[in-house]
């Protein structure tokens, strides 16, 4: 993926969770290193389904707990 695409998302995640964008690196946990809620990871999943018109099967949403682990994702649907 595009280094583009990394701070796009990046972006994204952090207007949503509302911290800033330097403080969203690849590894950090969203509900561990974060304290994102879970209502709050679901809003993450919709946004980044919306906004690319995928759909991730919701088996696979408790595995995406990182900015790396969706880019990582995104990777395995193209």
């Amino acid at each position: 993926m595009s280094n583009g695409y990394e701070e796009e998302l990046r972006a994204l995640v952090s207007e949503i969770i509302e911290i800033p964008p330097e403080r969203l690196t690849l590894n950090a946990d969203f509900i561990d290193d974060l304290n994102v809620d879970s209502l709050r990871a679901i809003e993450i999943v919709a946004a980044f389904e919306k906004k690319y018109r995928l759909v991730i099967p919701e088996e696979d949403i408790p595995k995406i707990r990182t900015l790396g682990k969706l880019i990582e994702y995104t990777k395995d649907l193209q």
